[in-house]
């Protein structure tokens, strides 16, 4: 399926505002609601839209830490790599997992209650034996912003 610029535009509404009316996005994106509510449909069965989420205010249900966190593993095949990723995703606090060029191999990124409790999950994981070699760790001290949303204007402009 090849996205047009309404389509775009319906992507970067909803991600925007994810409890829109039908109604008022068909007003955003210049359709009237019926048409635009097929491309919405469309867009989900398509894959495009993958789930929506509420975005919560950590900070307001108290003290976290978050930790980013270079993996690098001792041996690199396939079945590693994905024994590896197999296990990080099950582990909750790690709440990103990217394979990464350069000098390691993933970048993780944890939130947990604090320092003590990362530790107890990064030794968790390097108790697992899923081919850890060495690890280096980076607290978040302040975090100025976060964008919750993709930049879909810029890099698929409309």
């Amino acid at each position: 399926m090849k996205l047009d610029r309404i389509d775009i535009r319906i992507l970067h509404e909803l991600q925007r505002n994810g409890r829109v009316t039908n109604v008022v996005l068909a007003e955003l994106v210049h359709l009237s609601p019926s048409p635009c509510l097929m491309r919405v449909k469309r867009l989900q069965a398509e894959g495009y839209i993958i789930g929506y989420s509420a975005l919560i205010d950590i900070a307001r249900l108290g003290p976290t830490i978050t930790v980013f966190t270079e993996v690098t593993l001792k041996s690199h095949r396939q079945i590693d790599f994905e024994r590896f990723q197999q296990a990080a995703e099950k582990v909750e606090e790690v709440i990103e997992c990217h394979l990464i060029a350069g000098g390691y191999d993933y970048l993780l990124k944890f939130v947990t209650a604090g320092v003590s409790e990362y530790q107890s999950v990064i030794e968790r994981l390097r108790d697992m034996d899923i081919g850890i070699d060495k690890y280096f760790s980076y607290v978040v001290m302040k975090s100025p912003f976060i964008k919750a949303h993709l930049p879909l204007k810029t890099i698929f402009p409309m």
